[in-house]
């Protein structure tokens, strides 16, 4: 091969690696090379945004994750947090937000979203624990509304997971930790007829630290038939999850500060859930000279029987406080898109128009239980919430050193709401448009700089707008306006200009129609305030030598109301700043390795900011062994510090048994104690 096609071949594999789904190119054996061998992925020339980019799957298996969402951390300044039993839904951080369990962070899986609307539990439910991290062959991010092909959910951020076609060898792989922890998976992708069958089977058992102990079991499983490629190609995939746990919610400080209780301890036993996953989808692509196309549709069947107590005997002195929030629905939808491209001597352009359907059958609840059984339903409702989203982008670079982006989204919401209080029931809908522009500069010296401008939403909960009398205090309340709308502002720069150090550097600012609030004892979140956030993201990847690679990255944000109240002005739950600094060592003879510091920001727990919440900073790692190509041992180490700090916390009123009356406190989850795990690995 000669020089020359030589590297026509890399332009050609480093374009299909960055503008289409990565491992179905797994039967081209250079791009193998490129997949298995490649770090965090070059966006110079490809980036609309500095908050932009690509993470590998070689760099996603270097990481030390504790759970399945944990692998979202991969995105600079997002953290992934826990505050109850191992099956519920993460908590997450980003860009000054607590997203509680995924509003304002759109999440998606093979084009499938993840974020459940109007959700018994909170708005955009983002339960990950159906992920298997092994098939992950790419996390994509986008930061801020500045994308027309990113809907609900996204103002704050977008994480694309990309799972493989075919995988480069089998792996079966045995694990056994402290905490009762016990994972056992099997997974391949032979050759079927003109294609190949994919799957993976995966059981899992833990119970944490907790006196109470999770009794975390699932099992997990995916087959996928696929031919052809990432640009000309097919795949149809069914998944399947169940999982049962118990849970240790948060706990008031002045419990453990009594000696009471211990940092391990839970009020309720009987807390915890249940959760159902299916999924059937598929996937198709073709590419022309000048054209391309793509569509994907899926059928996914979730339920969740989640028992909670967070204010324990406030309401109900005797039999106490528990609540349920069953949700059962069905998601049907397509995604379609057509590419044009063209290109005239420096000008190059791709207009992409685009169509995506959802809706969702829905039915959830909320009851006020004892042990896991009916005392009373407070409200139940049945919701049938559809939305159709149509959008137009265009990407034309005008010269060497200039491109835009620009495109704008309509979206059409309608919600029906058929509730067990009549006065609650009705029909709602909501439109919105939202137009977004991108003006990158460069690159001159290996340094972009962009700039950045659109609008975003999120949709609110389905009850919420055609609600008029509060089911439990049977007080009148205001209905909510269906989308949220969002405006962001951003500057940055990336640079690749020293030698094998990736750097990025953004600024942005954004705003917010209505604040989507925790709401701590009903378990579930509201629409507020409006809202503004200015913040500073650092992100640096450097690989000084072959064997070695080094992430630093850092952020801050500040985030307020943006009208007067005399309760104040500050977001509970915004988080102000975090950082992570991580050292990955590979190809060391049979040696591999990593260390991962993370810091976690404190955060004002109440609007006046007098009561705040702790930082907190852990560190991982683990160390590999390879015995020869194909067996693998590896040991993982959480919390190695063993650190007595807070995976989240919160403020607001409680009554433990005996207590006379509420007290406003500080309730808090603990980051589990210093724990070991070791991994038998094969592949074949």
């Amino acid at each position: 091969m000669t020089r020359h096609s030589s590297a026509l071949r890399l332009c050609s594999a480093t374009f299909l690696l960055l503008c289409a789904p990565l491992t179905a190119l797994a039967d081209d054996p250079f791009v193998q090379r490129v997949l298995v061998d490649g770090s965090r992925i070059s966006q110079l020339g490809l980036a609309d945004a500095a908050g932009m980019g690509s993470v590998s799957q070689r760099q996603l298996e270097a990481r030390t994750n504790y759970r399945p969402g944990e692998l979202l951390e991969a995105t600079p300044g997002l953290i992934v947090s826990q505050h109850s039993g191992e099956g519920k839904a993460n908590q997450f951080y980003l860009r000054g937000f607590n997203l509680d369990h995924g509003t304002d962070l759109r999440t998606s899986v093979d084009e499938m979203p993840v974020n459940q609307r109007s959700h018994g539990h909170g708005q955009g439910w983002t339960d990950l624990n159906f992920l298997i991290p092994e098939l992950s062959a790419r996390l994509d991010y986008k930061k801020g509304p500045y994308s027309a092909a990113e809907g609900d959910f996204a103002s704050a951020g977008a994480a694309s997971i990309t799972y493989a076609n075919r995988l480069l060898r089998g792996v079966a792989s045995v694990t056994g930790g402290q905490n009762g922890y016990a994972r056992a998976l099997l997974a391949d992708s032979p050759e079927l007829g003109r294609g190949a069958l994919l799957y993976a089977i995966e059981a899992l058992h833990n119970d944490g630290p907790f006196t109470h102990g999770d009794n975390y079991r699932k099992v997990n499983g995916v087959l996928r038939y696929s031919e052809g490629y990432a640009n000309n190609g097919f795949n149809i995939t069914a998944m399947a999850y169940r999982a049962n746990w118990n849970a240790t919610d948060q706990i008031p400080q002045r419990a453990v500060a009594s000696g009471e209780l211990g940092r391990f301890d839970a009020i309720d036993n009987s807390d915890g859930g249940a959760a159902r996953r299916f999924s059937l989808s598929g996937q198709w692509r073709r590419t022309a000279e000048d054209s391309s196309s793509k569509v994907s549709a899926y059928l996914i069947a979730n339920r969740l029987q989640l028992f909670s107590n967070f204010t324990y005997f406030m309401d109900d002195p005797v039999n106490g406080d528990q609540f349920a929030q069953p949700d059962r629905r069905v998601t049907s939808g397509v995604n379609a898109s057509h590419s044009w491209h063209r290109h005239e001597g420096d000008l190059a352009s791709t207009t992409t128009i685009g169509l995506q359907a959802q809706n969702d059958n829905i039915h959830n609840g909320l009851y006020h239980t004892k042990a896991r059984q009916t005392l009373e339903v407070t409200r139940a409702d049945h919701i049938v919430e559809s939305s159709l989203g149509l959008y137009v982008e265009n990407q034309t670079r005008w010269t060497p050193t200039f491109r835009t982006v620009a495109g704008v989204r309509a979206d059409h919401y309608r919600f029906q709401v058929a509730s067990d209080h009549p006065e609650n029931s009705g029909k709602a809908n909501d439109t919105l448009l939202s137009p977004s522009l991108n003006l990158i500069f460069g690159p001159w010296a290996q340094t972009e700089l962009y700039v950045n401008a659109g609008n975003g939403f999120h949709s609110n909960d389905a009850r919420g707008t055609t609600i008029t009398v509060d089911p439990k205090s049977k007080e009148a309340v205001d209905k909510v306006t269906p989308l949220a709308r969002s405006r962001g502002l951003e500057v940055g720069v990336r640079s690749e200009w020293v030698p094998r150090l990736q750097s990025s550097l953004s600024l942005y600012r954004l705003d917010f129609d209505s604040e989507l609030v925790f709401i701590g004892d009903a378990g579930n979140t509201e629409a507020g305030r409006p809202s503004r956030r200015y913040g500073v993201e650092f992100s640096n990847y450097y690989k000084p030598l072959p064997w070695l690679s080094i992430d630093a990255d850092i952020a801050f944000a500040k985030a307020r109301y943006r009208n007067d109240d005399p309760a104040g002005r500050r977001i509970p739950g915004a988080v102000e700043g975090v950082g992570q600094l991580a050292v990955t060592v590979d190809n060391l003879g049979p040696w591999s390795g990593a260390l991962r510091l993370r810091y976690f920001g404190p955060r004002p727990l109440i609007e006046d900011n007098q009561v705040r919440s702790k930082a907190s900073t852990t560190l991982n790692g683990r160390i590999g062994y390879r015995f020869n190509k194909d067996t693998h041992l590896e040991l993982e180490a959480f919390n190695l510090a063993n650190r007595r700090v807070s995976a989240i916390d919160y403020y607001y009123a409680s009554r433990l048994r005996g207590e006379a009356e509420a007290v406003e406190d500080v309730h808090f989850h603990p980051v589990e104690a210093r724990s070991l795990r070791l991994t038998l690995s094969r592949t074949f």
